[in-house]
């Protein structure tokens, strides 16, 4: 994994590759390292190689342009500095093709394999244009349409090859082209992999406070359709200043809830995996970003309310460290040992977002996630972590990432009757439909999470479209 290092944007490059080598950890290991540090057959060392072109005319070192000519090796290569490739002598004839410059129109969708994909519109870096292409060489493999229905190539690939006109990890959503991307990566390291389909469904943020029934009824459905299930459990539930409690301060453990703990028993027993959701799923002491109330705020980083009411990302927290960090994981799984449940083998962040400090200390006591990630500049090249930049990724499929974990996807994201704080309301049946997207990656996931606090015919409506888009349900605990 090859990514630029020069210039202002220098941690664009960093970025990139780190979001980029998390999708190619479904593949196996992934070296990442600046293309100026590329060494003369320094290929011929792995199964393929991606370079992802993010500062405009970076010195792309010539034995690396070499290597890739010598046709020996898949090589993936996104967004710039084609052109430098291009510039070599016979480039044009051996591989059909010539890029000319990005095009900066609207163009909201990529159809790849039939199907409609979308695509940031607006996305400032354009779209790679090409002033030749015979098509006697080169494979369109997925092309960027416009308003008026006009085309431009998006993936396309000639001999050993493939090139993407843009960065395929930027400006990404539920239903986005950033799928095609993912799935193309099989034909470049896995082409032999068969086509299947599987599903999970997470309910989220139980505590000591969920009503018990609630969660025996959400079982008893799932159990009822041979659907296996994991739970997002909170430990220790906090609501200091009674946020949302009338007022009353509230303290309550899963120990100190006898009904809950039973509850959650009853949920392994019907083919419930535990997952570890925080330890309080707050920050005792301030409003992180919202009212201090547990599975409510961030946990394990400082948040604030931007004017628009989005939540703004800060930083870690004042008393952030590996040892505080340690203390909160140790003293949930503690909570669960007493409540005489299972200790969990699986950790979901609150919100999906913890300090570098958080991570070190969850994955000593984790080895598998269950989230979106989120990565900073400073991570994979060793230098100091840049909190003010960050890119954020959900995953079709397992993979092995930077932190050294095995995340498990979760790529639909959940049902929100009433958008808030920047976050789009999301229907049932959008749900389903980002499910029959998901279908072009052709062993992909269809993977979202519930609430308690909603109706389980919702649930039903989502699990039952989700098996007639051909998916079979499986439990997180089968992918370890």
């Amino acid at each position: 994994m090859l990514h630029d290092s020069t210039g202002p944007y220098a941690f664009m490059g960093e970025l990139n590759a780190m979001a980029i080598s998390a999708v190619l950890g479904h593949f196996g290991v992934t070296v990442i390292e600046p293309v100026s540090a590329y060494r003369a057959g320094e290929m011929a060392e792995y199964r393929a190689v991606v370079y992802v072109g993010s500062t405009y005319d970076e010195p792309i070192p010539k034995p690396f342009v070499a290597d890739v000519l010598s046709g020996k090796k898949p090589v993936l290569w996104t967004a710039d500095n084609i052109w430098q490739l291009a510039r070599e002598p016979g480039f044009k004839e051996s591989y059909g093709f010539e890029p000319s410059s990005y095009r900066h129109e609207a163009m909201g969708e990529v159809r790849y394999k039939t199907v409609a994909l979308k695509r940031f519109a607006d996305n400032p870096t354009g779209l790679m244009a090409y002033g030749f292409l015979d098509p006697k060489k080169v494979a369109i493999v997925a092309e960027a349409v416009g308003p008026e229905g006009n085309t431009t190539p998006w993936a396309i690939r000639s001999k050993n090859l493939t090139y993407i006109g843009e960065s395929p990890v930027a400006y990404i959503g539920h239903d986005d082209r950033y799928l095609a991307f993912c799935d193309l990566l099989f034909d470049l390291l896995a082409p032999a992999t068969p086509e299947r389909h599987r599903a999970l469904v997470r309910i989220e943020d139980v505590h000591a406070l969920t009503p018990p029934a609630s969660l025996v009824a959400i079982a008893d459905y799932l159990s009822s359709q041979a659907v296996p299930f994991s739970v997002a459990v909170i430990p220790d539930y906090r609501d200091p200043k009674g946020a949302l409690n009338g007022g009353v301060p509230t303290h309550r453990t899963i120990v100190e809830s006898p009904e809950l703990a039973a509850a959650l028993r009853y949920m392994l027993s019907k083919g419930g995996t535990l997952v570890m959701h925080g330890y309080t799923h707050q920050n005792e002491g301030r409003d992180n970003p919202y009212n201090g109330a547990s599975a409510a705020d961030f946990e394990f980083f400082r948040t604030h309310l931007g004017p628009s009411g989005a939540v703004l990302m800060d930083g870690p927290l004042p008393e952030d460290s590996l040892p505080w960090a340690r203390r909160r994981i140790d003293a949930g799984l503690g909570i669960f040992a007493a409540a005489h449940l299972p200790a969990p083998t699986i950790f979901e962040y609150p919100h999906y977002v913890g300090s570098t400090a958080a991570s070190q200390a969850i994955a000593e006591r984790f080895s598998t996630v269950y989230q979106r990630e989120t990565y900073w500049p400073g991570i994979s090249s060793g230098g100091p972590v840049n909190y003010a930049e960050s890119i954020n990724l959900f995953f079709p499929y397992p993979v092995e990432d930077v932190y050294g974990w095995r995340v498990l996807p979760e790529n639909l994201g959940n049902y929100i009757p009433v958008g808030y704080n920047g976050n789009a309301s999301r229907s049932a049946s959008a749900i389903v439909e980002s499910a029959r997207l998901n279908r072009v990656v052709r062993d992909g996931f269809a993977s979202f999470f519930f609430h308690p606090i909603y109706e389980v015919g919702i649930l039903r409506e989502i699990v039952e479209g989700i098996k007639a888009e051909g998916y079979t349900f499986v439990s997180a605990a089968s992918l370890l």
